[in-house]
This record gives structure tokens, sequence and C-alpha cells, in this order.
């Protein structure tokens, strides 16, 4: 079965294939539901919750664009409106922090540790850092998306910055006491 037609069979909420679309795509848009989550368990719980969002509005895909690239924003959107129904933003201090670059030597941090630290970050600080560093949208994009003015954007990106350089150079200086 071709995708256009799968996703047909989709609108008119063929269980077969609403299977089939999730086989399909479940683990790529998994990896985006682990980036903006929590932890694995949570993950799973935007998973699904972004699928019941996607059977629910397949109907408004018209066959333009990249169904994968509306799959994608319809996950995203459906992970922020959680945590905006959460109200992360609420108290937030907007002082913009002088920004911070992260260097990391790929040799001493593992691709694991490191979405380890992404994770455990204040979901405010997360979901900005992820918005912006790992998916590439502006500022503007970000306080329209999450609801928060571009100035929170840019501070809440900064303090993400920095609690990961601090906890990276930790990690660092901890391996190498280790070492000697």
């Amino acid at each position: 079965m071709s995708l256009r037609q799968l996703i047909e069979n989709c609108k008119i909420n063929d269980t077969q294939a609403q299977s089939e679309l999730y086989k399909l795509f479940s683990s790529k848009l998994f990896s985006i539901c682990l980036k903006y989550s929590r932890n694995y368990a949570e993950a799973e719980d935007n998973l699904q919750d972004a699928f019941l969002t996607i059977f629910k509005k397949i109907g408004q895909y018209k066959h333009k664009g990249s169904f994968e690239g509306w799959l994608k924003r319809v996950t995203v959107n459906t992970v922020l409106q959680r945590y905006r129904n959460e109200k992360v933003f609420d108290i937030i201090n907007e002082d913009i922090v002088d920004d911070v670059e992260i260097e990391i030597d790929d040799e001493s941090i593992s691709l694991d540790y490191l979405l380890q630290i992404i994770q455990g970050l204040p979901d405010r600080y997360r979901l900005v850092f992820n918005l912006y560093v790992l998916d590439g949208y502006s500022h503007n994009d970000i306080a329209t998306m999450l609801d928060i003015n571009i100035g929170t954007s840019k501070s809440n990106l900064a303090r993400a910055r920095q609690i990961l350089m601090r906890t990276i150079e930790d990690y660092k200086t901890t391996r190498t006491l280790q070492s000697l």
C-alpha cells in the first residue's frame, strides 16, 4: 500500500492502516519525544499522545509538503502543549544572562550521557535548548510556540547552556580524577 493510500485509510479510521502508520513512523517520532521528555517513560506517554493527535488531525493533512515533516510538527506541538498545560514557564526571571558556548570533546562524553544530562534540565530550559540548538528554531519561533516572550527564550537557552557546561566540566573533572 502506498503512503498516500495509507494516509487516506487513516482518515477513515481504518485501524489496520493506523497500525501500519504507527509501525512506519513510531521510532522516528519516539526519538523526538525522547529529546523533549524528562525520561524514557514520559517519552513513551508523549509518543502515544502524539499518535492520538495525529490520528485525530490526519484529515487536516492535504498532501502538500512532507508527510513526515507534518508528523514531526504534530509530535513536537503535542509534547509542547503538555508542558504549556503544566505551566512550566510561569515563574521565570527574564534577565538575560551571558550566553555560554558548549565545547564537547567527542571522545570524552558519550551521546547517551549527553542525552541524559539534557533530559535532566528543568523543563523550561530543556524545551528551549532542544528547539533552538537541536531543531534550529529561532527565538521568535520558540516564543510563539511556547507562548513566552523572546527574552525568556534567550534567557532560558543561556541558562540551559550554563547548566550543561557545568555538568560536563564536573563529569570531565571526575573522570580525570578517577584515572589518576
